[in-house]
């Protein structure tokens, strides 16, 4: 997709994650919202797939670690075609594929998500298993940036870099809230881009919602050294509707159906 076009995916997707959380009266919008620009760029431009084969060998892995935000993936997996839209009206309803936490019955979901930290773990997984079969497909984790309280991220951390694995690609999207209060009352982790260079990856930093910037830099990784990288990616939590941004309150709190037209109206009129 060029520029334009995944700018009108990331606002398709914010209408679906705005829909189908409202729809289920639960789930996570403001996580979600914070992480559309830099998904939208993942499945409409940088990673390889096939969403008539979702199970296809060579294809890239998208991991989500912080698997509550699902709608954003429900989301983009829709757009792009591994099952139709109007499957996203099921989210969180008994005996839906797309429950509240992603897991692997979901076409394009590779990992069962649920506790926080688990999913950079996976992914050394994943990439160590690419480089003992001589793969040259990339896994890439997004994780929030208070998931990095997690001490099995950080062991993860070391493992990528001790296993060189050069296609291992982190982003984290730091958008400043976790839960119900800001990331720096509950355990600062700043300076963040420093701690993770101090283990060995080359890091990376972007405006998470200048699609153009997001872009380049993916395009911009250096897979010729041997080390993991990491993007941290500058985001607002709540992204693209004005009440829910830098709001701790819509980390599980959703539109109400006044609210819901306001914020539609609102994405589509930028």
């Amino acid at each position: 997709m060029n520029i334009d076009a995944i700018k009108d995916l990331a606002k398709n997707m914010r209408i679906d994650i705005l829909n189908m959380t409202s729809n289920a009266n639960s789930g996570h919008p403001g996580g979600s919202l914070s992480s559309t620009d830099i998904v939208s760029v993942l499945y409409g431009s940088i990673m390889n797939y096939d969403s008539s084969n979702p199970k296809w060998e060579d294809r890239d892995r998208f991991i989500l670690s912080k698997a509550h935000a699902c709608p954003v993936l429900y989301a983009a997996l829709a757009e792009t075609g591994f099952f139709e839209k109007s499957e996203l009206m099921t989210f969180r309803k008994l005996n839906s594929r797309l429950q509240g936490h992603a897991h692997i019955k979901t076409p394009g979901v590779e990992m069962s998500g649920g506790s926080l930290g688990q999913g950079l773990s996976f992914g050394v997984g994943v990439s160590l298993a690419a480089k003992i079969d001589k793969k040259n497909y990339k896994t890439y984790v997004l994780l929030g940036d208070g998931e990095l309280n997690e001490g099995q991220i950080w062991e993860a951390i070391m493992s990528a870099k001790k296993y060189e694995l050069d296609k291992l690609v982190a982003i984290v999207d730091r958008n400043g809230i976790q839960n119900d209060r800001f990331t720096h009352q509950v355990m600062d982790m700043s300076p963040i881009i420093d701690k993770w260079s101090a283990f060995g990856w080359e890091t990376y930093s972007v405006d998470g919602h200048n699609t153009e910037d997001i872009e380049n830099v993916f395009k911009s990784l250096n897979y010729e050294n041997s080390n993991p990288k990491v993007i941290i990616a500058d985001t607002v939590k709540g992204k693209g509707v004005s009440f829910m941004e830098n709001n701790p309150d819509f980390h599980g709190k959703t539109a109400d159906p006044t609210q819901l037209i306001e914020a539609i109206n609102e994405i589509n009129s930028k």
